[in-house]
């Protein structure tokens, strides 16, 4: 079905699932550390990683583990997550210059003698929704450890319109060929479980103010691994519409994070409306939290 990520539909869809107000942490690639500088990531023959860094005035290390990739999601087991520790150190270093795919929010990253990848990244996931400004760690620049061997996980997004007036967003998040969901969530959207993604929307240039500012965020669906987001007033606010648009998304297990940018949709047009409309319907499903309008 449909146009690959970056080639932009037109169709037009509601969602009616709820914001995230304050999105939360999820097991995923490792947060392992805020607003660091001087990072420097290491691998040993063990397949130890060890980062280290400087943060809140302090030198830190962190050594992560025993895990990759991910697993598709099933409530019979847990996700993989690395074993974590905060301090120490590992053996010598063999990981050579990095091989692998280009990342988004790439801080540091390399290649195992074993043919896995290992990065460090950093992206402000925590900001407040619509463009408000945060306080304590809302603002701060996350970073986070991941290891895999697979291809990185496939966020696909396009555009279109809401109301034959407003900029939308609809998309889907999928890894090794299979939607990525959660099981739980609070009313909320803020995942419960380590298999659970939001979806963060940043804008340039929007009525929220210069620059990049959040959106929103909202979890993908359970078990399509879709999701939607309109341009409209919401709560006596602006639309948030810009210039351009990103998502980012945490990796599922310890893959990385990923991100997707591209232009809003531009001028409405009837008969691309109607042809995406058709596209669209065949991405849902029968998704009944997005709908065709």
């Amino acid at each position: 079905m449909g146009r690959r990520a970056g080639v932009f539909g037109v169709a037009s869809l509601v969602c009616v699932c709820a914001a995230v107000v304050a999105p939360a942490g999820v097991r995923a690639s490792e947060l392992i550390g805020r607003n660091a500088t001087g990072v420097r990531l290491q691998v040993d023959a063990g397949g130890h990683a060890l980062v280290s860094f400087r943060s809140e005035g302090q030198s830190k290390t962190v050594v992560a583990s025993g895990a990759v990739n991910a697993r598709p999601p099933t409530r019979s087991r847990p996700q993989v997550a690395f074993a974590i520790r905060f301090g120490g150190g590992i053996g010598a270093n063999v990981c050579r210059t990095y091989s692998g795919p280009p990342l988004a929010w790439r801080v540091a990253a390399c290649t195992a003698p074993d043919g896995t990848h290992w990065a460090v990244q950093a992206w402000r996931r925590t900001l407040p929704n619509y463009g408000a400004s945060g306080s304590g760690n809302q603002e701060a620049w996350e970073l986070r450890l991941s290891h895999w061997s697979r291809a990185l996980p496939r966020l696909e997004l396009w555009t279109d319109w809401s109301y034959r007036r407003f900029d939308h967003l609809y998309g889907r998040l999928t890894y090794a060929g299979q939607p990525v969901f959660g099981f739980a969530s609070t009313r909320y959207g803020v995942p419960l479980d380590a298999y659970g993604r939001n979806v963060y929307v940043d804008a340039l240039g929007s009525d929220y103010g210069a620059g990049w500012k959040r959106v929103n965020s909202f979890l993908t669906h359970n078990p399509s691994g879709v999701f939607c987001y309109g341009f409209y007033p919401h709560g006596g606010r602006g639309t948030g519409a810009g210039s351009r648009y990103r998502a980012t998304v945490i990796g599922p297990g310890v893959a990385p994070d990923v991100m997707w940018q591209g232009p809003p949709p531009g001028r409405f047009d009837a008969a691309r409306d109607a042809q995406a409309n058709d596209e669209q319907r065949a991405l849902l499903r029968g998704d009944r939290l997005c709908k065709v309008n």
